[in-house]
């Protein structure tokens, strides 16, 4: 019998390997993800892909370009559940809330890209939403940003600050090895 938790996989798309995105923090990122995914499908656990999809053509989400696909360090398998947005929240026009509840799914952790963006939206909802909500800081990644006085912030600092709004307000953030510690999980590597 399955658990009642679930590994969601935010964006992790070769789109974020694009230069354009400029500086990165923690580029073990997908490492960690891989790390939690191989305990998840050793454990038999469920795993949920989230993919972004852009319907402009000249971007790099756009369904038939590179950047569409899933980086190959955490391919999704046949069992995995593929869900596809258009916005930042995983839950905003996908049956995602639905799904959940339907296959008593309580516990959502949470990795991907980026911690700014789309993790931290969906994470935000998925604490609204009355979900049981871990966010793994060492398996998510975020790009460095200008503000709107045109004043650069570093990757790491947009990652951090992102975390400290999200933590015990929207969800438990925790690294990849504590919470494998905090399931009982083992990982294959």
């Amino acid at each position: 019998m399955k658990s009642n938790r679930v590994l969601l996989i935010v964006d992790v798309q070769k789109a974020f390997e694009d230069e354009k995105w400029g500086e990165r923090n923690n580029h073990q990122a997908e490492a960690n993800i891989r790390k939690l995914l191989d305990a998840w499908r050793a454990n038999g656990d469920r795993v949920i892909y989230i993919q972004h999809r852009s319907d402009d053509p000249a971007s790099v989400f756009y369904q038939g370009q590179r950047g569409y696909e899933i980086k190959n360090i955490v391919k999704p398998e046949a069992e995995d559940v593929i869900f596809t947005k258009k916005v930042n929240s995983a839950f905003i026009g996908t049956t995602l809330e639905n799904y959940l509840h339907e296959n008593n799914l309580s516990e959502v952790v949470i990795t991907g890209l980026t911690t700014p963006h789309c993790v931290s939206t969906t994470t935000r909802m998925s604490g609204n939403l009355g979900f049981n909500t871990y966010l793994i800081s060492d398996a998510t990644a975020a790009y460095g940003l200008t503000d709107q006085n045109g004043r650069y912030h570093d990757p790491e600092l947009v990652h951090m600050l992102t975390l400290a709004t999200l933590h015990e307000e929207f969800a438990t953030v925790l690294k990849t090895e504590e919470l494998l510690k905090t399931f009982d999980l083992v990982s294959e590597r």
